[in-house]
């Protein structure tokens, strides 16, 4: 680890114009301080963010707000949560060990870096950590790593589980600096590597996650988070999928999906969607819809079983919360 300089932000003000002289962020400190000691992350100043005022979790019948350092275990065990957002109860739950879960804040999770064996190799090429090196995974070990939304400069899979449900649910990231609030959805929050996968998401120097609000909607209910990993405990995803529907009338009205593990950001399944709205749900129509959701995947040497895994993973989910009328 490199020698950093550690200090706790008194107000909101104080965080704020630390972020924008280039200050690195820490609350649970889960993933940072790992990444320090890999010496992947260099930081020269770390702001504790810990007594700024945005623990809150406040649910009514229009939309969720949840506070960025609300602790993962906490919103999982919301009651509120549980019955109306099941599809981010599960993907919390799914998500690392009951100890980190304890520790690790919502918008640190959205933060998270790559899980890529390159990426916090300091030894091997890596355009996400060094830009302009070349990408090791590429041609490399690649079991794990992404088949949607890849370049030839970055295959790196996104790692949170709750992003996914996100995702699928259309949610908001409430950005702050000193001009104010900046809402931007999730699913343009993250950033596809491209030319530039050492930009992976959106929020620039100065700014504060202070929330992420979901809103309420007929499909949010009945919603769920399907995760494939290689073991049961602590383990990230293979293939997941969050799935959140709302039939009635003997079809589809609403559906939102997303995938994990097989994406650079989570993946957000629109043409399965568009295959199921208006539709009666049938085994039939699952396993159809399902099999649009690798369209454009480009596996590389060892992870084309990815392609496949999706499509039934996608099936699965959509079997478990659709059901049959």
């Amino acid at each position: 680890m490199f020698p950093f300089e550690f200090s706790k932000a008194a107000d909101e003000s104080a965080a704020l114009e630390a972020g924008a002289s280039g200050a690195r962020y820490i609350a649970g400190g889960t993933t940072l301080v790992d990444l320090m000691r890999e010496t992947v992350e260099r930081p020269e100043s770390v702001v504790d963010i810990n007594g700024l005022p945005y623990r809150d979790i406040d649910l009514n019948s229009t939309r969720l707000r949840i506070g960025s350092l609300v602790r993962m275990s906490e919103l999982a065990a919301h009651p509120g949560v549980r019955q109306q957002f099941p599809v981010i109860a599960q993907a919390l739950e799914l998500s690392a060990s009951a100890q980190l879960r304890n520790m690790a804040s919502i918008g640190g999770n959205l933060m998270q870096r790559p899980r890529c064996l390159y990426f916090r190799d300091v030894s091997a090429a890596c355009n996400r950590r060094d830009p302009g090196s070349g990408c090791a995974a590429i041609d490399g070990f690649n079991r794990t790593l992404a088949i949607l939304g890849t370049s030839d400069q970055c295959v790196a899979t996104h790692p949170s589980d709750l992003a996914v449900a996100l995702t699928a649910l259309d949610a908001m990231v409430i950005l702050r600096d000193r001009d104010g609030d900046h809402p931007i959805p999730v699913g343009d929050f993250f950033r596809q590597p491209g030319s530039t996968p050492d930009q992976e998401h959106n929020l620039q120097p100065g700014q504060l996650i202070v929330a992420v609000e979901v809103p309420v909607r007929p499909d949010t209910a009945r919603s769920g988070y399907l995760k494939v990993r290689d073991r049961q405990s602590y383990e990230f995803a293979l293939c997941s999928a969050a799935v959140a529907l709302d039939i009635g009338g003997g079809s589809v009205r609403s559906a939102r999906l997303a995938a994990g593990g097989v994406g650079t950001v989570p993946w957000r399944l629109l043409a399965v969607e568009r295959a199921i709205v208006g539709r009666a749900p049938s085994p039939e129509l699952w396993r159809s819809a399902a099999a649009l959701a690798a369209d454009g995947a480009k596996p590389l040497s060892d992870n084309g079983f990815k392609v496949e895994l999706l499509k039934r993973t996608v099936e699965r989910q959509l079997t478990i919360v659709g059901g049959l009328p």
